[in-house]
C-alpha cells in the first residue's frame, strides 16, 4: 500500500468567519454543500452521496476556526490521514479564507484538489459568495 501525500488547498470566501463556521461544522450546512446528506452522532458523522454512505470520526474543533475528520476506513486500518476545514482571516486585509488539508494518492492528489474546488464552489454559491 503507498503512502498517501497531505496537501493543502486555500479558498478566498467573502463571507463572515461565523457564517463560513455554520456551513463547515454543523450537519445541516454541510449538507447544503459537502454531501447530500450528513448526520452526526456524538462524534461519528454520516456523510452520504448518491447513495452511498462514508462515515468519519470527528478529530477535533475549535468553534469559529476549524474541524477535523478522519474517515472510518483510515482509523479502522490505523492510519493517520485526515481532511481538516480551517478559517484563516488575513490580519491586515481581513480577507476570509478557508484552507482544506487533505491526503489522497500520489497520482490522485489532482483529483482531490478537483473535487475540494468543486465542493467550495458550491459553498461559495449557497452562501452568496463570488
Amino acid at each position: 500500500m503507498s503512502d498517501k501525500v497531505k496537501y493543502e488547498i486555500e479558498f478566498v470566501v467573502h463571507a463572515s468567519p461565523s457564517l463560513l463556521y455554520q456551513y463547515m461544522a454543523t450537519p445541516s450546512g454541510m449538507s447544503e454543500w459537502f454531501a447530500d446528506n450528513v448526520n452526526s452522532r456524538g462524534e461519528f458523522y454520516t456523510f452520504i452521496w448518491d447513495g452511498s454512505e462514508e462515515k468519519a470520526k470527528l478529530l477535533g474543533k475549535k468553534s469559529g476556526e476549524r474541524i477535523k475528520f478522519r474517515w472510518l476506513e483510515d482509523e479502522e486500518e490505523g492510519e493517520e490521514y485526515y481532511f481538516e476545514l480551517r478559517i484563516q482571516v488575513d490580519e491586515i486585509t481581513k480577507d476570509v479564507s478557508l484552507m482544506v488539508t487533505d491526503f489522497a494518492e500520489e497520482d490522485e492528489v489532482d483529483e482531490g484538489k478537483m473535487f475540494w474546488e468543486n465542493q467550495i464552489a458550491e459553498l461559495k454559491q449557497v452562501i452568496g459568495s463570488t
